[in-house]
């Protein structure tokens, strides 16, 4: 069977292929070309009338030589709930050389996402002139993101050599974003492929929405390359041999991202979303804040001994002093990230994006307090960002409970190092939300199901930016509203922190 035989009817008027097989002429939208990057380059097409995917791959015949290994049995038809006619998915992974094809029809945009990796010259030129070029979402939103970081970031350093009396470096918060973001982004590119060949894929939960079917087969387990190269610029940057704050919270980061790990390892294996059981990853974290609270009740540090298990509060609340409440306080402060972060890497750039906001608002706040620990949330916001070149929309690899977890761990230790615990809930307000979300759902359904027998929803799926897919708004629209959200509250907190110090 050719490669044109294996394409799909969905509706709409019908034409007859070379082969005698009816095929859909009718057009949705126009063609879109992505560069999303890859191995002597990549494209991501969108490609509306079915005809002109015809015309595509016999383009791509002629560049590849063959799709001899299309069969008629790797084809699925899906059927939608609202648009049964539309319903189809076709998903075809070849392997040409050193690259890969993915062909996706997908539901509610009907239309064929093409990801190819060695990029073909030939085909770049085809048919510009009948083609409607976008620049796609995620580069905006990335572009968006890195413009306003860089510039904030510029200008609290300008501010710091003008104003401050700090014996600060120059550039001292944007050195270490930049160096962190141009390492991580340039470790993507090697990491992928490497976890593509090891079949390092996510697994998708099957509660989830059926729009992210097209997510299926996309690697995971990205924090393996970010969070140690944010860990490691920070080191490099800072005067962490001489800081036992910033040592400390490099282990504790590692630790979450460590049981992360293995929550993604044993999910590989077993072939379900479901690796650790979640008492043991609870406890797991628990286990690790509480060892924490405990070492940084016993270190020696240069602040006196009522700072250190103090929480910062505006005037006229000051420095509120909680003695051995402060452990506790510091082991919730753990679980709660570690979770808040997990709970929001739904959408495609949507945690990483929201954490470098986070990082860059608790930076801020902590300066005056432990320089170094604020270079490390710089350094972690730029690996973030690193991170974001790949997972934006459409991601083409996912951070996994590795990075969720990592990143979690890393916001609490600049908290708790520092009792700037209301500027940390503030900046990751974001993740306070998606909790909270959750939390209200469960409960919620449990006291209706109690009452009338019947469990009730509040939200159509929790946590909330999945009960906002499920009424009609795009991804890309989500994740930057959510950006736009934590650089505000990244604004807030930093300057709460200011004056609380």
């Amino acid at each position: 069977m050719s490669a044109e035989s294996s394409l799909v009817r969905f509706g709409g008027e019908i034409a007859t292929g070379e082969d005698g097989m009816e095929v859909e002429s009718r057009g949705y939208r126009s063609e879109q070309r992505k560069w999303v990057g890859g191995r002597g380059g990549a494209w991501l097409r969108e490609v509306g009338p079915v005809l002109w995917v015809r015309q595509w791959i016999r383009r791509l015949e002629l560049a590849n030589g063959s799709f001899s290994g299309l069969r008629s049995g790797e084809l699925r038809q899906v059927e939608n709930e609202r648009e049964p006619v539309a319903g189809v998915l076709v998903h075809r992974e070849l392997r040409h050389s050193r690259g890969e094809l993915v062909e996706y029809l997908g539901f509610e945009q009907l239309s064929t996402h093409t990801r190819y990796e060695a990029g073909f010259a030939g085909f770049g030129g085809y048919e510009r002139s009948t083609m409607t070029t976008q620049i796609p979402g995620g580069v905006l939103m990335n572009a968006g993101l890195i413009t306003s970081l860089v510039v904030f970031l510029l200008a609290i350093d300008w501010s710091l050599w003008r104003n401050a009396k700090l014996p600060l470096e120059p550039f001292y918060f944007s050195r270490p974003f930049l160096i962190s973001a141009a390492l991580s982004g340039f470790a993507g590119w090697l990491y992928i492929p490497i976890a593509d060949k090891m079949k390092i894929h996510q697994i998708l939960r099957e509660e989830g929405p059926r729009t992210h079917s097209s997510k299926k087969g996309t690697p995971t387990m990205g924090g393996l390359f970010f969070i140690p190269i944010g860990i490691a610029v920070a080191s490099q940057m800072s005067n962490y041999k001489y800081s036992w704050l910033v040592s400390g919270s490099i282990l504790a980061t590692l630790a979450f991202a460590g049981i992360g790990l293995i929550d993604d390892l044993l999910s590989c294996i077993k072939g379900h979303n479901y690796g650790l059981p979640g008492w043991i990853k609870f406890s797991l974290q628990v286990a690790v804040g509480a060892c924490f609270s405990f070492w940084l009740d016993s270190v020696h540090t240069s602040m006196p001994y009522d700072m250190k298990l103090s929480v910062h509060l505006p005037q006229p609340f000051g420095l509120v002093y909680l003695g051995k409440y402060y452990l506790a306080l510091t082991t919730f402060c753990f679980a709660s990230m570690a979770n808040g972060v997990n709970l929001t890497d739904g959408l495609d750039g949507l945690a990483g994006g929201v954490a470098a906001w986070a990082f860059i608002g608790m930076s801020i706040a902590i300066l005056a307090i432990s320089p170094d620990l604020a270079v490390l949330g710089a350094s972690m916001a730029g690996a973030c960002v690193g991170f974001l070149f790949h997972n934006r929309y459409k991601a083409s690899i996912f951070m996994g409970d590795t990075g969720s977890l990592g990143l979690g761990g890393a916001l609490a230790t600049m908290a708790c190092c520092t009792g700037m615990f209301l500027p940390l809930f503030i900046s990751s307000g974001v993740f306070v939300m998606e909790v909270l979300s959750v939390i209200c759902q469960v409960l919620f359904m449990k006291v209706t199901r109690k009452l009338f027998g019947v469990r009730r929803r509040i939200f159509r799926m929790s946590p909330i930016h999945h009960h906002f897919e499920l009424c009609g708004h795009k991804e890309p629209v989500i994740v930057a509203s959510a950006y736009f959200i934590s650089c505000i509250l990244a604004l807030i907190a930093g300057y709460i922190g200011i004056i609380s110090t």
